[in-house]
């Protein structure tokens, strides 16, 4: 799989966000998409997401060729304003989830529950969960999923110094044969990222 960004622009009424992004995201290739709050950044991952529309250039998705309007079979997304379902409890949400999606080999709902650590809360409603167990959720819904593309926004949003270990214990396990996307402007979401695309080199 590859995403090709072709001289990509968007804009909101007059003003533009970002012009001329050229871009290649190779399978097997870890990316951070950097810039301050309010630079961009989200906005770029859902043109990438399939979500948004660039006002200007193209955008290519090669396996050899997908289509823009399909790509969603193809990804996996987490970010903190994706909203979960919360009258769901944690085993509903992942069997709802997984009859869209395949499990990443070697995994069912028991494993994924294992690896979220929340054994006792699985037949628990997401309305009972915290913030962070619920970013957990979200994380783990993506990543545990048989894509080939991971694109995750803030990924540490709501997790303490023990979901952030987990969060990178999850990436070393699950962002290998894959393009990884991540949305950051901390280090510590995108340290083991090998290439940094900064929203303010389009201004």
């Amino acid at each position: 799989m590859e995403i090709k960004l072709d001289h990509i622009g968007r804009r909101f009424n007059k003003e533009w966000i970002f012009r001329n992004v050229d871009y290649r995201f190779v399978s097997g290739q870890k990316y951070a998409v950097l810039g301050p709050n309010g630079s961009g950044k989200s906005t770029l991952l859902s043109i990438l997401l399939g979500n948004l529309t660039p006002s200007e250039g193209e955008l290519k998705y090669s396996d050899p060729d997908t289509p823009v309007e399909q790509v969603y079979q193809h990804l996996s997304f987490a970010g903190p304003y994706l909203d979960l379902v919360e009258e769901f409890t944690l085993t509903e949400t992942i069997n709802f989830h997984f009859q869209f999606k395949n499990y990443a080999q070697g995994l069912d709902a028991k494993a994924l529950i294992g690896i979220l650590g929340l054994e006792k809360a699985k037949d628990k409603a997401l309305k009972h969960f915290s913030s962070g167990m619920k970013q957990r959720t979200k994380l783990a819904l993506a990543c545990c999923a048989d894509t080939p593309i991971l694109i995750l926004d803030e990924p540490t949003s709501n997790l303490d110094e023990q979901g952030v270990a987990w969060y990178h214990e999850l990436m070393s396990r699950f962002a290998g044969n894959r393009i990884t996307v991540i949305g950051s402007n901390q280090a510590h979401e995108y340290d083991f990222c090998d290439h940094r695309l900064s929203i303010t080199d389009y201004k």
